[in-house]
């Protein structure tokens, strides 16, 4: 396989099969993520995408799942995009589903004969970080769409049969909104009812934006005991139809799963237990990006 720069995927396609289609993020303003500094975006040529392809037919036959990578693979021009789908199709027919990262800008350059069409030819998932449903914060960290636009976008996927998988990020607002940064956060969530919710905690990468403002001092970091608030709030104003909950990065403080409605109240006595120091925080050493 032919990969270039930084490789990310979601933790749910750890075990899939990652075609990288671009290089970096198309986006790649956000002041918090340190993964492309420096990398310029680009679609990697359709001849070394299909090289990949055939390699993975060979080397890849036990792996179900394909990942395309990198930042936001769904920007790649419709006709490219269902011709390297066309192509997993043909060449590694045991393949179930097919994920993406994607943002408001690409989904919204499909149109929903589009999105339908990538669907029907394998387009199963699409992972969208929202991040906050705060809009001060949301231009706070150059996320490049406000709340509404986020909704819209993510209603608009979803209507196309392609499932969601949204991830949100913990103390990104800091201390002073925190609680703004969980409610509205949690309404947004409602609003769009994705299948898949993963919250993250933010951990400041060195030589980003965020990371500048934090040595300067015009960023607070939330400790533990605030994550988890800020968690319990996020949940609390989180209602989806039928999804999972997730806060099992590694990340993160108190590993949690909630299948919602059902274990939404169980979840919330969770993370009370735990602020009242009846279960063990993982301590900062074992926390990672």
């Amino acid at each position: 396989m032919h990969y270039e720069g930084m490789i990310i995927r979601p933790p749910s396609e750890a075990n899939s099969i990652l075609l990288q289609v671009t290089v970096g993020c198309s986006h790649n303003k956000c002041t918090f993520c340190g993964t492309y500094i420096g990398e310029r975006f680009k679609i990697k040529s359709d001849a070394i995408i299909m090289e990949d392809i055939a390699f993975a037919r060979v080397y890849c036959r036990r792996q179900r799942r394909v990942f395309l990578c990198d930042g936001d693979a769904l920007i790649v021009p419709q006709k490219r995009l269902l011709k390297i789908l066309k192509a997993i199709r043909e060449q590694l027919p045991w393949v179930t589903r097919v994920g993406v990262y994607a943002n408001t800008k690409s989904i919204q350059m499909k149109t929903p004969e589009e999105l339908g069409d990538l669907r029907e030819h394998g387009l199963g998932i699409a992972y969208m970080g929202l991040e906050t449903g705060d809009d001060v914060t949301l231009k706070a960290v150059s996320k490049g769409a406000t709340a509404q636009k986020m909704i819209q976008m993510g209603k608009k996927i979803r209507a196309a049969g392609i499932r969601l998988s949204i991830t949100v990020l913990l103390g990104l607002a800091g201390r002073e909104r925190s609680d703004v940064h969980a409610r509205e956060t949690g309404n947004v969530l409602t609003a769009i009812d994705p299948e898949f919710v993963g919250a993250l905690s933010l951990m400041l990468v060195p030589g980003t934006p965020l990371g500048d403002d934090y040595e300067a001092g015009r960023f607070e970091l939330l400790n533990a005991d605030e994550m988890l608030k800020e968690l319990r709030g996020m949940l609390e104003n989180t209602h989806l139809t039928r999804g999972l909950f997730h806060a099992n990065h590694a990340s993160n403080y108190l590993p949690i799963k909630a299948r919602m409605p059902r274990d939404k109240e169980k979840t919330l006595a969770l993370i009370n237990q735990a602020l009242a120091g009846d279960i063990s925080l993982k301590p900062e050493w074992m926390r990672a990006l």
